[in-house]
C-alpha cells in the first residue's frame, strides 16, 4: 500500500504491519536504523550517548539489541536528525503532510517494556510537532525506569488509574485526569489496583 505526500484524507491500518516479523527482529532492525544515522551523521557512541543523556555502555546496549530503548530516547533521537519516529520504528517514512485519520486500535503498536505499550496515533503524518501516543499499562508489572527528554508532555488519563512518578513525588491520577509537565526530570508512569490502565500523551521537543 502507497501512500501520497499531498492526500487529503488517509485511514491508517498498522495491523497490515504487524505480525510479519517476530519482535526480537523488530528489535534488531530498530537498533540498525539508529546506528545507520549515528554513522550519516559522523557521531560516535560516546557522543550518542551525551546527546540522549545515557551511560556509554547502555547506549551501546540499544545499538546492538535494540531492547529497552526508551519511547523518549528514541524520539530524541528522530527529532536530532530529523527523521520521523515511525520511520526509525518501521523503515517506512511519513508520507501525510494534510491529515491523518487513525482508527481505534489501528494505531502502530510499539512494545518497550513488559506490561508498557505504546500505540502512535499519528505514524504517518510527516513533520510532526508533537507525538500523540496511547499508552496501555498492565498491572503488577516491575517499574520501567525514569526517563527524561526535552520538549513538553501531555498526559490525560483515560481508564483506570495511574501514578505518576515525577522527580521524588507520586501523584494518583484517575479517568479524566490530566497533567501537563517539564519532561527534563525523571518520570514514569505506572498502573495502581487490579485492573489496567490507559492515558493520552503527547509530547513535544
Amino acid at each position: 500500500m502507497k501512500y501520497e505526500a499531498n492526500s487529503a484524507f488517509c485511514i491508517v491500518n498498522s495491523a497490515l504491519l504487524r505480525g510479519f516479523i517476530d519482535m526480537d527482529e523488530k528489535y534488531r532492525m530498530i537498533s540498525e536504523r539508529i546506528r545507520e544515522l549515528r554513522e550519516i551523521f559522523d557521531m560516535t557512541e560516546e557522543e550518542m550517548a551525551k546527546e540522549t543523556g545515557v551511560e556509554v555502555s547502555t547506549y551501546i546496549e540499544y545499538e546492538t539489541s535494540g531492547k529497552n530503548i526508551p519511547i523518549s530516547v528514541l524520539y530524541h533521537i528522530s527529532q536530532k536528525f530529523n527523521v520521523d519516529l515511525s520511520e526509525i520504528l518501521t523503515g517506512e517514512p511519513a508520507r501525510i503532510s494534510t491529515m491523518q485519520v487513525c482508527r481505534r486500535g489501528k494505531g502502530q503498536t510499539i512494545d518497550r517494556y513488559p506490561g508498557y505499550m505504546f500505540e502512535s496515533l499519528a505514524p504517518r503524518f510527516t513533520g510532526k510537532i508533537m507525538e500523540p501516543l496511547l499508552v496501555t499499562l498492565l498491572p503488577g508489572q516491575p517499574d520501567a525506569p525514569l526517563v527524561t527528554h526535552g520538549g513538553q508532555e501531555f498526559n490525560l488519563v483515560l481508564e483506570g488509574e495511574i501514578v505518576i512518578t515525577y522527580g521524588d513525588k507520586e501523584y494518583a491520577l484517575s479517568a479524566g485526569d490530566a497533567v501537563y509537565f517539564d519532561p527534563t526530570h525523571p518520570h514514569g508512569q505506572k498502573a495502581v489496583g487490579s485492573e489496567k490502565a490507559r492515558f493520552l500523551t503527547v509530547i513535544t521537543e
